[in-house]
């Protein structure tokens, strides 16, 4: 019934003190998908209460290469049980509860979260799939996670509602190690020069050569006149010069420029041996 699975990215233990607890799941299937969206994120701390079915073939399936978050999920009969040895519980909900209780939004709760785990676990608690949590149940949380969805279409799947709030985790704790240097996990790559790009950005000198280049290609092939230019150099300027080429770019284009030089050259040859020939032809008459 188990799948082989991928070993966990990290167990370290930010990761490891954030609790995933999953109350009355219905379906077992959405608790292979909820240790699904765990692990992309990193995380495997599962904790089940009073699930109607696990483990089972249903929930390894939906599990795919997370059947090691199933493996060591911990199965308790109740709520309390499963936030005993916690320091911080915070649990999803919609809005608009008859007594007022803290909210946060995802991205506060990952930051809540990461503050407390130095201290001990920390339960993110999710209710059943039909009705969520009780009143009771969110009673025992310091903290409501409120997710703001769509409000005209807002139930969320359980493993898409678990995804968003590992996601955050997973944010927060990135930013973490950008901030000690450790890792470039965030850092955009959109240019030649940022970190990651394959080859370096190509110099003005360079850049200045392509377009010499292509002016030149250009009147060869009697696309370009200098004597009547108009604006056309100065929008390819434009075009190209938004590409922030690299120097392997350059150096692909530049051959592209020398192939049709040298085609148009070809081409040349040709009507100028048949126009030689014709002449030959008509002196002989």
């Amino acid at each position: 019934m188990n799948k082989p699975a991928l070993p966990l990215e990290s167990t370290d233990t930010y990761n490891d003190q954030i609790r995933i607890v999953l109350v009355e799941t219905t379906h077992s299937g959405n608790i292979g998908a909820v240790a699904r969206a765990m692990k992309n994120m990193g995380l495997g701390n599962l904790w089940l209460v009073k699930p109607s079915s696990f483990p089972d073939e249903a929930s390894y399936a939906r599990a795919s290469s997370a059947a090691d978050v199933l493996d060591r999920a911990q199965v308790v009969s109740t709520l309390d049980e499963a936030l005993s040895e916690c320091v911080l519980v915070m649990g999803t909900s919609a809005r608009g509860r008859k007594v007022p209780w803290p909210v946060v939004s995802p991205p506060q709760a990952a930051v809540t979260a990461a503050e407390h785990s130095s201290r001990g676990p920390v339960a993110l608690v999710f209710g059943r799939e039909s009705s969520g949590l009780s009143n009771e149940e969110l009673q025992h949380c310091h903290y409501h996670i409120h997710i703001p969805s769509n409000p005209d279409y807002s139930s969320l799947n359980l493993a898409m509602a678990v995804q968003v709030i590992c996601y955050e985790l997973r944010m927060h704790y990135l930013r973490g190690l950008e901030e000690e240097e450790s890792s470039p996990y965030l850092d955009a790559m959109l240019v030649p020069g940022d970190r990651g790009w394959d080859v370096p950005p190509a110099t003005v000198n360079e850049v200045e050569g392509f377009f010499g280049h292509l002016e030149q290609m250009l009147e060869d092939v009697d696309f370009h006149r200098r004597d009547n230019p108009r604006q056309l150099m100065a929008r390819l300027r434009r075009l190209f010069q938004r590409a922030q080429m690299d120097q392997m770019e350059i150096n692909i284009l530049r051959g592209v420029l020398s192939s049709a030089q040298k085609a148009a050259g070809a081409r040349e040859g040709v009507r100028g041996k048949a126009t030689a020939a014709r002449v030959v032809d008509e002196g002989q008459e």
